[in-house]
């Protein structure tokens, strides 16, 4: 049973340190700089402000949530303090830049980094004064939001998102928003304050009521009879296809492209999900399946391999997506024998060398006139629907949502079977499941071979998409990707892969202008989520028990209160 520590002042102070080490480092690495460019509201804040200011909301919250027991003053004199404690930290590094002269060791510490630490107009002593009192306010501001009731502290945070979300993707929504929406938003560089204020409004709003109204509105709808429930989802799946046919016509070609790379990922997590999410089997070479796929279908489709068409004649797309779907099952079957002993780290440093395998198979000069070597393969079929050959981003969109659909269907199924209940017992324990006879070898093969086949044909869909293949496309990173994917969206969650995939892969695509730092923050968010929310951003109730089984605990001290209560 848990003991809940009293909060003090100094707790509230080393949160905030820590935060703002976090912004020294931030801003040491260029990126408060780089950012400082893209303004969210013209001429009131830019994004590299909002990176500097973040760390401080985080310590701030952090502080005051803990601070909750001792009472609402306490939230307040926590947050307020926290946030103080947080500028306290690039207020000195304001101070020292140019006497210690860092930019011979940091190269990002220059004169123009010290302008941007303090607020505008200030400097020296009295600018470090400034930003320690402005992370006070900044502190307090977000202690008065911690004090809010769930539903409208929930709403509040989602609409500030919101608003820095659709300030900093000014160059996309503009080309799709209505003129007239798109004046009244957008100055020539960030928002209008008016557009900034009546989107905070209207987000506040529409969240406020989405969670308000969403469990009666679910309530009244389950209390229904059966037919009329059918009824709703009915119509709920017609508006939701219809929103998705219309998509690519709407947002354009550049859209589309990025809803593609989505669409791929989409499918192979959903497969990932299966093996990690389900089974419990950490798959770290699970970009291997997905070469597998890409290159069968690459190998029986183009006409430049002259070795492989003598003996193999060329194929279609629809003739050879079978044929690539199949090659990835196999191998997942392959490469689950050999490995089925192995469990936990054992198991994800085997699976990492097959996927480094495969990928220094496919480099190899041995196998180049077969699989086409470092230059990779062109000349790649693609689908073809009586007189339409689908080449364009948005026609392939359309074939990547039925690949979506397919995916999302077989492993909904799979999650609720027998067979799914069976991978969940051998994620909690497989010892117990051995002991509750469950065959491991065979639902353990089966997990792989389903992830390995949802692979291929994601695979197979981004060769033909591409047109041409080349190693580069394969390595670790894009099965870290998948896995990010999932820890993100919520480990065996089928709509946590969706949310997922569009945060750590659709946002930094449309970010491509701040690409050197994708990686810094690509591991900035999963420390963030392993820390404030190992769950996920939508995560499955089993989960969410098991990672908060103390937070829905019951205190200590309330235990004694009821046995005193129950004595007297």
């Amino acid at each position: 049973m848990p003991v809940y520590k009293t909060f003090r002042i100094t707790d509230a102070v080393r949160f905030g340190l820590y935060a703002g080490a976090a912004a020294v480092l931030i801003a040491l690495v260029g990126m408060v700089s780089a950012f400082s460019k893209r303004e969210i509201i013209a001429g009131v804040l830019t994004m590299g402000q909002v990176l500097l200011i973040g760390p401080y909301c985080v310590a701030a919250f952090t502080a005051a949530s803990r601070g909750q027991r001792s009472g609402a003053l306490m939230m307040v004199l926590a947050g307020t303090i926290a946030g103080a404690a947080a500028a306290l930290l690039p207020a000195i590094l304001s101070l020292i830049i140019v006497p210690l002269n860092l930019r011979a060791i940091f190269v990002n510490a220059t004169p123009k980094l010290v302008d941007l630490l303090v607020p505008a107009g200030s400097s020296g002593i009295a600018g470090a004064a400034l930003a320690v009192g402005l992370g006070a306010a900044v502190g307090l501001v977000v202690a008065l939001i911690a004090l809010l009731p769930s539903h409208l502290r929930a709403a509040s945070l989602i609409s500030l998102v919101t608003v820095i979300l659709i300030g900093l993707l000014q160059s996309v929504l503009s080309v799709i928003l209505p003129t007239t929406i798109d004046d009244f938003l957008y100055a020539a560089n960030g928002l209008f304050a008016t557009g900034a204020a009546a989107l905070l409004v209207i987000s506040f709003l529409i969240a406020y009521l989405w969670i308000s109204q969403r469990g009666p509105v679910e309530n009244r709808i389950g209390s229904l009879p059966a037919a009329q429930q059918q009824g709703v989802r009915l119509v709920s799946s017609l508006v939701g296809l219809a929103v998705l046919a219309s998509l690519p016509f709407f947002v354009g070609p550049y859209l589309s492209e990025v809803s593609d790379l989505v669409g791929f990922y989409i499918i192979m997590a959903l497969g990932l999900n299966v093996v990690v999410g389900f089974a419990g089997l950490l798959d770290l070479g699970y970009v291997a399946f997905f070469a597998i796929g890409a290159y069968t279908m690459a190998v029986l489709t183009t006409p430049e391999l002259p070795v492989v068409r003598t003996v193999i004649p060329q194929l279609t797309f629809w003739e050879a997506l079978p044929f690539a779907v199949l090659a990835s099952l196999v191998a997942g079957v392959l490469l689950g024998v050999p490995v089925l002993k192995t469990r936990g780290d054992y198991l994800a440093i085997i699976t990492l060398g097959f996927g480094e395998i495969i990928r220094l198979l496919v480099l190899s000069d041995a196998l180049k006139p077969f699989l086409g070597g470092a230059q990779g393969i062109t000349g790649i079929a693609r689908p073809v629907m009586g007189p339409l050959t689908i080449a364009n981003p948005q026609q392939f969109f359309y074939l990547i949502i039925v690949g979506i659909f397919i995916a999302l269907f077989v492993t909904a199924r799979l999650k609720w079977s027998r067979l799914g209940r069976a991978w969940m017992a051998i994620r909690e324990d497989e010892d117990v499941a051995a002991a509750m006879s469950i065959n491991l070898v065979g639902y353990k093969l089966l997990a792989f071979a389903t992830g390995a086949t949802l692979a291929g044909l994601s695979g197979a869909l981004f060769a033909s998409k591409l047109g041409s293949m080349v190693p580069a496309s394969f390595n670790v990173l894009v099965s870290i990707n998948v896995l990010a994917v999932l820890i993100v969206g919520g480990m065996g969650s089928l709509p946590g892969v969706l949310v997922g995939a569009v945060v750590l892969i659709g946002l930094p695509e449309l970010l491509r202008e701040f690409n050197e730092f994708r990686w810094w923050v690509y591991g900035a968010v999963l420390v963030s989520m392993m820390l404030y929310k190992p769950e996920g951003l939508w995560p499955e109730a089993t989960r969410v028990r098991e990672l908060h089984e103390d937070e829905l605990a019951v205190p200590a001290e309330e235990l004694e209160k009821l046995a005193a209560t129950g004595s007297s």
